[in-house]
């Protein structure tokens, strides 16, 4: 349901002009079902490719608008949840060489120029993507490279580290209050402001240390101290894949301990109370670094089994790093060939909806297989889906179940779905959206509609 999902999405875009609403839900339409092609071949004809274009370039278009009316469906879909995970991470986007560049600072050295992107993902407990709650993009000029010394003079608020602070209380001020929040971080979320950084009731820190902190222990240091807490049984963990490593599953020996986290010697205070979990992999495969996690909580923590559900909890961080994954790889924005950042912010304001949506798809088949697939397609692109897969003209009275027509969209993504496929992921599924599109168009010629 290309359009409707769109108009559902957009309901609470404000632009004053109706019209644009109407614009930015077709167009929000016409890049989910091909995503990753270029803006014409998305928009079909070369009417909509100018809509899209003038949209983007219009002044009256802000683009917080289109992400605010995002946050505010995200926040419809987070109603009902006893608990949310929002998790953060920061990735960057590349734009040397491109037009759009001279309007542009720096991300990490002075040859390459872009935009650091810094991103709050909603998910439910089991792992199913409810969009973004907060998201913020800049970049930097050369006044920054100044001397890590330097840096660390400045208070929180006048650095980059502010923008895990900032994500935390905008979450807060967006989730309705009776659902819980987890703020999900990595060791990049280690700031001591953080911790200290007062929260409503029902907000927690998950966070993935990465500094040896003085706490107020015997061992004086977080390591030292967290060893001599007992091991408090074994756990199996699946880490994912990525560039280095391949996915397996972990065997993992856990210990927790609450420590007080004392302050950074340049700043006053008593410290924070956390719980500290270490999850460390005994026996790894040969040749493989042992995957090691020490996580600090503000959750409960008094025994293996509340242990685990942090656990589990982080394991889903990288649902973040594949949202940002299909932004880049999948919608392709760094290939955006636009004149002024205002319209690339626009535009990536626009493809982090189709992102999102993309994730929650691969997610919502896996975990709520049982639907009608109508939840996500029209009547015409399920039946050109089965009877292409099926290879017959005939399709079957009845729609079949979204984890069935997820799967034959992976097909054509070139999803073999052998035994130790696993389940498809984003980049599979959506290959596959964007020749379902041609073949759905196909099929609507041959076989309109009958009228009511």
């Amino acid at each position: 349901m290309k359009e409707t999902w769109a108009e559902e999405e957009m309901r609470y875009l404000q632009l004053g002009d109706n019209r644009l609403k109407k614009r930015m839900q077709r167009i929000l339409g016409d890049l989910s079902e091909r995503p990753g092609e270029s803006v014409p071949e998305a928009s079909g004809n070369w009417a909509a490719t100018k809509g899209v274009y003038r949209l983007w370039s219009n002044s009256q278009v802000e683009e917080s608008a289109i992400r605010e009316a995002h946050y505010r469906a995200t926040r419809d879909r987070v109603v009902g949840q006893r608990r949310i995970l929002a998790i953060q991470d920061t990735t960057d986007l590349n734009y040397t060489g491109k037009e759009v560049a001279k309007g542009l600072g720096y991300t990490g050295n002075d040859y390459t120029h872009g935009l650091l992107m810094h991103s709050v993902l909603a998910v439910s407990e089991v792992g199913l993507p409810l969009g973004l709650l907060n998201q913020q993009m800049w970049s930097r000029d050369k006044a920054h490279k100044n001397s890590l010394k330097e840096r660390r003079k400045k208070e929180t608020v006048d650095k980059e580290s502010q923008r895990w602070l900032e994500g935390v209380r905008v979450t807060e001020e967006r989730v309705p209050e009776g659902v819980e929040i987890v703020h999900i971080a990595d060791r990049e979320g280690d700031i001591y402001d953080l911790f200290a950084q007062p929260r409503r009731a029902g907000s927690h820190l998950l966070i993935r240390m990465n500094h040896q902190r003085r706490v107020e222990h015997e061992s004086r240091y977080l390591w030292e101290a967290i060893h001599t807490a007992p091991v408090a049984g074994e756990l199996s963990v699946q880490i994912t894949q990525q560039a280095n490593r391949e996915a397996r599953m972990a065997r993992v020996q856990v210990r927790f301990l609450t420590l007080k986290i004392l302050p950074p010697h340049q700043q006053p205070g008593a410290g924070v109370s956390l719980q500290i979990l270490l999850v460390e992999e005994r026996q790894p495969p040969e040749g493989t670094k042992p995957m090691v996690w020490l996580l600090a909580t503000t959750l409960p923590v008094e025994n293996l089994a509340e242990a685990t559900v942090c656990i589990g909890y982080y394991t889903l961080r990288w649902l973040i790093e594949r949202f940002h994954f299909v932004l880049k790889s999948g919608c392709e924005v760094e290939k955006l060939y636009l004149q002024t950042p205002d319209r690339l912010l626009r535009a990536l304001s626009t493809y982090c909806m189709v992102a999102w949506r993309l994730l929650w798809l691969t997610y919502q088949a896996r975990q709520n297989a049982d639907l009608p697939c109508i939840t996500i397609l029209e009547t015409h692109e399920w039946q050109a889906l089965y009877c292409t897969i099926h290879k017959t003209s005939t399709p079957p009275a009845n729609p079949p179940t979204l984890g069935q027509a997820i799967l034959w969209i992976a097909r054509l993504g070139g999803f073999l779905g052998r035994t130790h496929d696993g389940n498809p992921g984003p980049k599979t599924i959506w290959r596959g959206l964007r020749r379902l599109d041609d073949i759905a168009a196909t099929w609507l010629l041959r076989n309109p509609p009958v009228p009511p």
